[in-house]
């Protein structure tokens, strides 16, 4: 087993909150994981990257080379397309479709979405509707781990585990809010990709 995922968005969507996570989930797992730094500006509004690299045997370098990332896992359609170089041939794409216009010259989002739809595999949703189904539009990130869960290499229920465990400082309530907004990610996921097996 061997995945690898970069994480991108904009400061303040909570992407170090999606590698915590993951990085606990892939420990409880008894896998090895290793993350680059989160790269980018820490202010909120400027982009935001991570590398991370999950295996069963041991891993040397925390980068990942360009072409070999299994999954893009993106909060902001801008920054996933940033980051298309990094992606494996048929490597996923997952992300939310809700922009963050934080620069002047802000692509048109028509064409950033046909962009993003010109890829091989791609998922993408309203991340941030799906959040405020679920309670709160703060969990926005916790909706596409969920959607993008099934790429990740890592169980439901070890990912739940990491939920729990990143978030339980907070009380139940906020643990429960990330858990149902995981698993509307989820729901959404599996519905879309039966939905294109039966097209």
């Amino acid at each position: 087993m061997h995945n690898n995922i970069i994480l991108a968005g904009v400061g303040g969507q909570g992407i170090l909150s999606i590698a915590a996570v993951i990085d606990l989930a892939a420990i409880h797992s008894g896998l090895t994981i290793k993350q680059a730094e989160v790269h980018g500006m820490s202010q909120r509004g400027g982009a935001v990257q991570s590398h991370l690299r999950i295996a069963d045997h041991p891993i040397h370098s925390d980068l990942i080379p360009s072409g070999q990332a299994n999954l893009i896992l993106s909060i902001e359609p801008m920054e996933a397309l940033r980051y298309l170089p990094w992606l494996r041939p048929y490597g996923m794409i997952v992300t939310s479709t809700d922009p963050v216009k934080n620069i002047p010259d802000y692509p048109d989002e028509q064409n950033l979405r046909k962009a993003l739809e010109a890829t091989p595999a791609h998922l993408l949703l309203s991340a941030h509707q799906l959040a405020k189904q679920a309670g709160s539009p703060r969990t926005t990130n916790m909706v596409i781990l969920g959607a993008a869960a099934a790429w990740t290499g890592l169980a439901p229920n070890a990912l739940e585990h990491g939920i729990r465990e990143l978030f339980q400082r907070k009380g139940e309530e906020i643990v429960t809010m990330n858990i149902t907004a995981f698993r509307s990610g989820q729901q959404y996921s599996n519905k879309a990709t039966q939905k294109t097996a039966h097209t």
